[in-house]
């Protein structure tokens, strides 16, 4: 079923790239930035995976080698790691640009986007706190969107929240709509790890 995987994305990237058009004034997104794909988890499922391994199979052999030394020091890290919750630099990055950037993962489609949560509430994303994305309309104090600096600013557009969370973007209904499955979900690097598979 990955054949029908496309169509999903077509979809789903037309709708985030009206959001990310529409929230330009706010959006710092630039190539080589890279902050969201370090010090994460990066949730994927099992047709992301196969997915991303298809645009990995079409890379050169020494990006391939790359990647492939990625993925062994973060599951050597991983190994090590005594805490709760295991981050790490996704494996593809190779000097802060995704290798495999157009087979990307809906996590790394979406970040950057203020989102709306479940209670109406916006999630802001990290990168606000560093100076990028909604950091212009950012109250680092109360941590929350500044009315004042939004009105300030003027722009037409105002700050606006989407429903991006992975859980929607992976809902049954885009299954029965594509005729896919997303099958089973985990951090991408427990795809590679030999102990979770």
């Amino acid at each position: 079923m990955l054949e029908n995987y496309p169509a999903y994305l077509m979809f789903i990237n037309d709708r985030i790239a009206k959001f990310f058009e529409m929230q330009k004034p706010y959006i710092s997104c630039s190539k080589g930035c890279a902050k969201c794909c370090k010090n994460a988890q990066f949730p994927y499922s099992e047709i992301e995976i196969k997915y991303l391994l298809s645009g990995f199979l079409q890379l050169d052999e020494s990006t391939k080698a790359v990647i492939e030394n990625n993925i062994n020091k973060v599951l050597e890290q991983k190994k090590n790691f005594n805490g709760e919750e295991f981050f790490y630099d996704c494996p593809f990055l190779i000097n802060d640009v995704c290798s495999v950037y157009h087979y990307r993962g809906l996590v790394c489609r979406t970040f950057g986007l203020l989102a709306r949560g479940a209670d109406g509430r916006m999630k802001i994303p990290f990168c606000a706190y560093d100076g990028l994305n909604y950091s212009n309309v950012l109250d680092l104090e109360k941590r929350e969107i500044s009315k004042e600096k939004v009105e300030a600013l003027n722009f037409p557009e105002k700050p606006a929240g989407f429903n991006i969370s992975y859980t929607f973007l992976t809902d049954p209904d885009f299954e029965k709509t594509f005729n896919f499955k997303f099958g089973e979900k985990k951090s991408l690097i427990d795809w590679f790890d030999a102990e979770n598979n």
